[in-house]
Formats: structure tokens, sequence, C-alpha cells
């Protein structure tokens, strides 16, 4: 099953990767930076001595064969270098969320007891402070950037480029080359820890071979080439940015660019131009309803110019992407719209160059998958897990739907269980957890099929993937029939005033939901019909806003209707909250998954109103601010009842 052409041909490492492209592609950019509004850039042959010099310098730290590095940091150059020089000394980089408060990092680093910590700037290197009580294995940290750090103790405290320069004057280049040559195809390439949806992340062990195949398979999938180009903006602790910025990069030499700051994430896009471009539903869907509220913003003709074009990229643009038949007519009207709509929204939006587009994750609406196809944007489908090193299923070009998540990727097999549970198999299947064999053993089995978690089915005339829900989600009502609450949240939020839904009804006699107001979207719908509002809380109770969520409940009950199977989980009764649901408060994982335990804990008395026939609920929350503290906010909340649409069966009884 698992074939080594790439161990063969002595590309089995990412510096043995390294060593080729600077061979290969010495001269070609490698990275760019956005700093102080101008972009830096790197070639393969620059990074290459930047990543030998950080490598020399941990050597004169001490750093040992086997020892975890932990990385704190948003995208950056030199943080992505780091991985690369920890894997040149034989240590084990573990990337960590950058966003996370001090308790969160303190887990991780006490659980794969890193001894040393490449940090951005002093945010990271204060919250590392902050628990070094309860981490005796740390004995120094490297910082990026010095601004805040002039008078810290520099004892175990390193600025990144002095330890370059160290590494340069004296680093032992012949135990450098020693450890570079050692590892093999099946040594620890990286560990990176699970967002933790359920409990306690775990530390999720991938080999170069998971990597390097991953990298390989998934760039000749998709044609990934030297000249394309990407724009690293996800947290570099997740497994999708480490294969799309590390291992794919190092396979194919393609050019990664770091923007300035998320804050400028957009406009950087724009200037970049990705060809290979990922993001989250979230991503796509805040975009467009900035498309949308900017529209409603603009003249009437420009407005009835867009509207028009866009209704005709609708009815034609996915199949000219597809390549299928088209009438001529047709065709030319779709020139004019790229003319005069199609080609300045693209360019608006950064994806003018846009080749290959995927987004994975969480479902995505129809109407949004559909709506960027139409403009001409090959944006596809995958499935994946950090257990797989990303890919288990990817949508060939041609292939394209928004209800399936494609076929098994490249060396990937599947199978589903007799309880609708997906498993697969692959080169990309990870090794083990950290420090975990009970876990291990339970998710993996010993013919090595690993339990996705989640349940779905194959298609038998496509031979696509369609993924229900989250198997432990999946549930029962009490007269019996399905609860799958993933499959009604994801049709509320394709509301853009929409922006986190959370469905409750399993062993219950009815469904109920938790929503999130979109501010972005209804803070815009205020403004225009000169409704004042002095802060979330008070937007989102609103008797407007409830009688507008009202009316997107009843609709998604409408076609939740449709299907016999779910036709029980159907809205009965809402309560828009309060706050916006906060991976700080623990509510949400940081890759802004919803942690449905917590959330049912933490709102108890707000979740048995729901069920009491209470119209209203006085309630106290505890929130966390950005620096740490705690607070509480009061509210009083409205209870809401939805229509629901009889179940076909009852009504013909």
């Amino acid at each position: 099953m698992v074939h080594d052409s790439s161990a063969s041909a002595g590309l089995d490492t990412l510096p043995r990767l390294l060593a080729r492209n600077v061979a290969k592609y010495g001269d070609k950019p490698a990275y760019r930076e956005k700093e102080f509004g101008i972009w830096q850039s790197w070639t393969w042959s620059e990074a290459a001595e930047e990543i030998e010099a950080l490598a020399l310098g941990f050597l004169t730290l001490g750093v040992n064969e086997g020892d975890h590095i932990a990385i704190i940091g948003r995208n950056r150059p030199y943080l992505y270098w780091s991985f690369v020089a920890a894997e040149m000394v034989g240590a084990i980089p573990v990337p960590l969320y950058q966003d996370a408060v001090a308790e969160e990092l303190a887990y991780v680093l006490d659980h794969c007891g890193a001894r040393f910590v490449v940090a951005q700037d002093q945010e990271q290197v204060d919250k590392v402070f902050e628990v070094q009580d309860q981490l005796p294995a740390i004995e120094h940290m490297i910082y990026l950037d010095p601004r805040g750090m002039r008078k810290y103790d520099h004892t175990a405290l390193t600025k990144y480029e002095v330890l370059q320069e160290k590494g340069r004057a004296d680093g032992d280049r012949v135990e450098l080359n020693r450890r570079r040559d050692l590892p093999t195809y099946d040594d620890t390439c990286v560990m990176l820890y699970t967002s933790g949806t359920t409990g306690k992340p775990k530390g999720v062990v991938l080999s170069n071979r998971n990597i390097i195949e991953t990298s390989k398979a998934s760039s000749e999938f998709d044609d990934l080439r030297a000249d394309d180009e990407i724009l690293a903006y996800l947290p570099m602790a997740w497994v999708g940015d480490f294969i799309f910025s590390i291992g794919q990069a190092f396979w194919t030499g393609f050019c990664v660019n770091c923007p300035e700051s998320p804050a400028t994430m957009h406009s950087d896009l724009r200037e970049i131009g990705p060809t290979y471009y990922f993001a989250p539903p979230r991503v796509f869907e805040t975009q467009l309803t900035d498309v949308m509220i900017r529209m409603e913003d603009a003249g009437r003709f420009k407005k009835w110019l867009f509207h028009h074009y866009m209704a005709h990229a609708k009815k034609v643009g996915p199949d000219l992407l597809d390549g299928k038949p088209v009438g001529l007519a047709d065709k030319l009207k779709y020139k004019l719209g790229e003319l005069f709509v199609y080609g300045p929204l693209k360019n608006t939006l950064g994806f003018s160059r846009v080749r290959v587009g995927y987004t994975a994750g969480e479902a995505i609406g129809p109407e949004i998958f559909d709506f960027y196809r139409s403009l001409g944007i090959n944006l596809k489908q995958l499935y994946g897990q950090t257990e797989a090193s990303v890919f288990i299923t990817q949508q060939p070009d041609g292939e394209v739907r928004s209800d399936t998540v494609g076929v098994p990727s490249p060396g990937v097999e599947l199978k589903i269980a007799d309880n609708g549970e997906v498993f697969y198999r692959s080169p990309g299947v990870f090794v083990r957890y950290f420090k975990n064999d009970e876990s291990t053993a339970d998710t993996k089995d010993a013919e090595g099929w690993v339990a996705t978690g989640d349940a779905g089915f194959i298609e038998e005339s496509s031979g696509h993937l369609r993924i229900i829900d989250r198997a432990k989600d999946v549930g029962k009502m009490a007269d019996g029939s399905l609860f799958a609450p993933k499959y009604v949240e994801n049709k509320l939020k394709f509301f853009p005033n929409v922006l986190e839904a959370v469905v409750f009804g399993n062993g219950k006699d009815y469904c109920t939901a938790f929503l999130n107001i979109d501010l972005t979207a209804v803070g815009n719908w205020a403004e225009r019909n000169n409704i004042a509002y002095s802060s979330y809380q008070e937007l989102a109770g609103h008797p407007e806003v409830l009688a507008t969520m009202q009316s997107h409940v009843e609709e998604v009950n409408a076609s939740v209707a449709e299907d016999p199977m779910l036709s029980g989980c159907q809205v009965h009764r809402f309560v828009v909250l309060h706050k916006q649901l906060d991976a700080d408060d623990g509510e949400l994982t940081r890759t802004l998954k919803v942690r449905r335990r917590i959330i049912e804990e933490k709102f108890a008395d707000i979740l048995g109103a729901l069920y009491d026939g209470s119209s209203k609920i006085s309630t106290e929350t505890e929130v966390t601010y950005e620096d740490g503290r705690k607070g509480a906010i009061k509210a009083t909340l409205d209870i809401r009842d939805a229509a629901v649409v009889a179940n076909q069966k009852v009504a013909a009884e």
C-alpha cells in the first residue's frame, strides 16, 4: 500500500527537501513577508542559510536529539524556519496557538515536556513566564520581536537574530551534519495538538513519511507547481497550515507569503493574488457578507449591474468552470460580466489568480459555494483531520459539489462501519498520540484503520463521500426520530445574520437552539435602518433582530421538514445569546469549533428555560477579557417560539 518513491529519491526529510530546493530553485523566492508596509523576500538559498544559522544556534543552547521545541506566534518566515531548524538538529517542533491563554499553553508545554520555546514577541514570552512555575522542563526562550524586551532578564532568554549570529560564529557544523544525516522516513517530523472539542488536546505525532507522502500526493492531485503562490495566514498550530506552508511548499518549491498582521490580511491577499488558496467556510462567508453589505450601500445603477450579471453567473458560471457546453450568447454575456462585475470583484477579494481553492473544517452553505464558483473561482471541498496529515477526501476538478466532500485522496482507503462511522487508512495516518496509548488504540486499530468520529456514507453513483455529523453528536429524539444537530446548525449559519448556532434535543421531545448574531451584518442593517444600539447585548436583544432571527429559524424548519429522516430536528424554541461564543471562554476550540458539552453546562439555566415553557430568562455569565481578566455580564433574554411544519407522516394521519 505504501510506496517509498520519495525515500528512494533521498527526499525523506524536510532538510533534504530544502537542499534539493536550493539546488533546483536557489534564486527563486521561497518566503515573503510584509513588514512596515514593504514586502521582504528570501530566496530558497537565503532561507536555507537562515535555517542553518538557527540550527547551529540551537546546538549552542544544548538542544538534544528528541527534544521538543515549542513554537508560538503568527505566520512569519522566521517561525517556519524554526520548524526545519529543529528537525535539522534532531528535535521535534511543537507549534501552539498564538491566541491561547496562559493556562492552555501551560497544558501543552507541560504535556510535551518542551525544553525550549521560540516565541514571536513580548506577549507570548509573558504568557510563558506567567505559568513558568508549572513548567520545570523549560530551560530557554528565543524571541523574535525585540519590542518591550530590553529590560527583561536575558539569562534564559535570547533574541532570535543573536542566536543565529552565535550559531554562525560558534556552532558545531560537524555535529549539525551528523544530526542532519541521521533521520529516516519513519522518524518524527512534527507534533501537532488537536483542537480539543471534547476534552484536553491530544499530541498527534506525525512522521516524515506522513508529511512528505501526503504533500507529494496532494500536490500531484491538483498539479501544484513551483511558480504557485500561497498566503500563510491560518494558525501555525493547525495541521493544514503545516501541510500547505511547509509540506507542500517544500515538496513543490512554491512561495509562501506571510501577511503583515491579521488586520491587513485582506489587503495583503489582494497584493499577492495567490494561485493556491485555502480558507475555512467562515472566511468565505465573511467576505461574501462584506460584499453584500457594500452592495447595499452602492448606487442604483451599480446595484442593478451587480444583481443582473450575478444572476447570469449563477446560471452558467459553474458549467463554464467545469468545461460543460454553454451557448454562445451565454458565453458572450458572461464575458461582459467578467469585464464589468466578476473581474473587478475577484480583484477586490484577492482571488483574480486563484487556480486551486479549497475549503474544509465545516460544511459550507451551497449559496456561498456556488457564489464563488459562479465567478470562475475553482473552489473545492476537502475532508481531513490532524490524524490523517490533513487529506482524507478531495474533490477532483469537474466533480465539484456543495453537498459532498469528494473522493478518497490518492493512497487513501475508506470504509463505513455498520453504525455509519467513517474509517480511513492512508500513508498519512498518524504514528500515535503522545503519551496516550489508550486513545491511540481507541482511534487506530492494528490494521491501520482510523476512526474519524464522523458519520457519513459513500454515494454509489459518484463514489463521493457525504458527511452527516459528528458520530457522537448524532442521537435520537424522545420519539426515536434521528437527531443530527450539525445539519440544522449549518442551515442556520448560511444566513449572513447568524454567526453561530447550537442546536439541542437529544433525548428530548423537541429541538431548541442558541443563536449568535453576526455583528458586522446585523450592525450594518441597524445603521441603514437608523436603529441605535450601544452594545452587542442590546443589538442581540432588539425586537426587530429577534423577529428576523425567528423568520430565519422558520425558513430552516421548512427546509428541514422536507427530509423525512430529519424532520424531527425542526427548532421549536430558540434564544439569541447575549454574548458571542468565544474560544477564550472555552465555548469554542481555537479552530472555532463548538464545544457542545461545555456550552450545555455553562448555559444550563437558559437551556432549562427553553424546555420549561418560560418566555424570559435572567442570567449572569462569566466572561474572559483579552488581557485574561474575568468579569460577568447580566441579561434578561427573550425566548421565542418558532413555527414548525407538521411531519408529513403525522399530517397524513
